[in-house]
């Protein structure tokens, strides 16, 4: 017998400008940003189906992250609950969300790739 035990929906690499910061430059001109999102979804159904009815919807996923990276806050872990919440709100069927967003260019005076947050939120009902 085979049981599917966990499964996952995700999207790598979303790449959005955005005016997130705390200084008002930031808020000003935004900065680039890389989200990557892994939803906790049962996909057996559609595993078995082949319907795309079964299943989530990327697009749908990637409308809320965009909407809510659309609207400023001074703090990304701010925007990455907005993100999760309204995810998790909008689809019943979700079990979890990991959610990773990165700063391009973070006004802090290093050589990196970036910074950013990583949360991981899972339904407790």
């Amino acid at each position: 017998m085979k049981t599917l035990t966990e499964s996952y929906v995700h999207i790598d690499g979303i790449r959005l400008h955005a005016r997130h910061g705390v200084l008002p430059q930031e808020q000003l001109t935004g900065n680039d940003y890389i989200i990557n999102v892994r939803v906790g979804y049962d996909i057996s159904r559609a595993m078995q189906t082949d319907d795309v009815a079964d299943t989530l919807n990327y697009a749908e996923v990637y409308n809320i992250i965009k909407e809510e990276m659309s609207t400023p806050s001074k703090l990304i872990e701010h925007v990455a609950g907005r993100i999760a919440n309204r995810l998790m709100d909008s689809y019943s069927q979700i079990s979890s969300v990991m959610l990773r967003i990165t700063k391009c260019n973070p006004p802090m005076g290093a050589d990196c790739d970036g910074a950013g947050v990583e949360i991981l939120v899972k339904r407790t009902e």
